[in-house]
Order: structure tokens, then sequence, then C-alpha cells
């Protein structure tokens, strides 16, 4: 079982996480996400896994390869930052299993495993913002996944349900069943500017949500830079939604 890290969560919307590490110990990242690091860690790339490994973590949008950090001398540091605005979620896992959004992998303890998930129902696969693949993290160890905004933690119990814009979805424990449902009416659906599709979360399990998707983030700065109507295309919507979203004004 791996040690618990010891680790500094640095910033505020910007957020970088800083690990100390003693001698022997390890951690492993996405590769580009390293702020920086003290003179006794070495750094070295490898493809967990082998090549389908590899090929699996860039399925669900991470890296073909993994950045390795391990600790040389008595000690030392080595800090992480997200790739957007937003925070940093640390979880220690205690041999659970979660799932996330594709490409929210930050760093990890090297004894905690991850690999793709399918959604189990193909309405969740096509109209589910995240399309069919999903992240399985597990293991032993504390796991750092990064979000765009602030984190909304939810508890969910047995039979209580949450229903959840599909692009605010950070990650769930894997007792909570996943799948997708109509907004409502086709008036709603049509006019009412968040798509055809929300995601319906069912307890028991915790979920984790982000207040600002990266992908409607970057929709508006588009959108500005080109001078069109704010908030015309929205993650998990489609062309009746955009066009809610433009009668809407929204």
């Amino acid at each position: 079982m791996a040690t618990s890290l010891k680790y500094d969560l640095i910033g505020d919307d910007m957020q970088a996480v800083v690990i100390d590490l003693n001698q022997g110990q390890q951690v492993k990242a996405e590769a580009g996400a390293m702020m920086f690091m003290t003179t006794a860690i070495e750094m070295d790339t490898k493809m967990e896994g082998g090549l389908f490994g590899g090929i699996k973590r860039k399925i669900a949008g991470e890296s073909l390869f993994m950045a390795m950090f391990a600790c040389r001398g008595a000690s030392g540091k080595v800090a992480f930052s997200s790739p957007y605005p937003g925070k940093i979620l640390p979880l220690d896992l205690s041999g659970q299993t979660i799932l996330c959004q594709r490409d929210a992998f930050l760093c990890a303890d090297t004894a905690v495993e991850m690999d793709i998930a399918f959604t189990k129902r193909l309405g969740a696969g096509f109209f589910g913002g995240e399309g069919f693949i999903l992240e399985r993290i597990s293991g032993h160890g504390i796991v750092f996944l990064h979000a765009c905004g602030t984190i909304v933690r939810q508890e969910l119990a047995r039979g209580e349900s949450l229903k959840v814009d599909t692009g605010c979805l950070v990650g769930f424990e894997e007792s909570v069943n996943y799948d997708i449902q109509m907004v409502g009416g086709i008036k709603t659906a049509f006019f009412g500017g968040e798509g055809l599709f929300l995601a319906k979360l069912t307890g028991p399990g915790q979920i984790w949500l982000q207040t600002l998707p990266f992908s409607r983030l970057a929709d508006r700065v588009i959108n500005a830079s080109r001078g069109g109507a704010k908030g015309e295309v929205r993650r998990g919507g489609s062309l009746f939604g955009a066009l809610g979203n433009m009668v809407s004004g929204d």
C-alpha cells in the first residue's frame, strides 16, 4: 500500500499542488503538468502498461507517456499546475474506484491505476457530452484531478437523483448510476438554451461538479473574438440547443 503523500494546494482560482517527497518516493503526472522541482527530484518518462496502456490513456484524453518524478535525495519538492483556471481536487482512494471526465487527471501516487471506462448506455454515449469514454481511476493513494471554475461536491443517498449539465460533471464514485435524459418538453429542449440532454446521476455515492466547463469558457472566448453572439454552442447540446440560445439571447 502506498505511503500517504504530503502536499499543499496553493492559489485560489489558478491552483497548483506542491508535493513533498522523501527519499525513494515517487509520483506520476500528466505530461506537461510539472511547474517546478527541486534538485533532489529526478524526472523520467514511462509508457505505463506498455503500448496498449499508452493507447488507452490517449483515448481517455491523456498523453501517451506518463511523467515520473522520483526523490533521489533526503527530501524534495515537485509542483504541478492545471492547464486552465480552476481548482485541484485531491482524492484519497483507499481502494475505491472513481469515474471522471476525459483529461481530468493531473497527478497521483504511483500506486494509483488509470484505465478507460465505457458508458453503459447508448444514450449516454451519443448525447452525454463526454462521449462513450470516461477515465477509471482506482487503487490506493492520492490522485489529484483538475476542474474549471469551482468544485461542488454532492453526496447522493441510495435512490436519490440529481440532473446535471453534462459539461459540469467532473467525476463520481463507481456506485453512482450514470444515465442521460431529455431536459423536458419540446419547447424547453429547443429553446431552453441548455441543449437536449442532461446527465442523471443516481446514488448512493459522491459526485463532483465544476461550475465552469472549459468548453463553455472556450465557446464564449471564440464567439467574442469573432464578434458573434455569446453562448451559441453548449457542451451536450445540438443545433436546436444553439438555436435556442440565439433566440433566448443567452
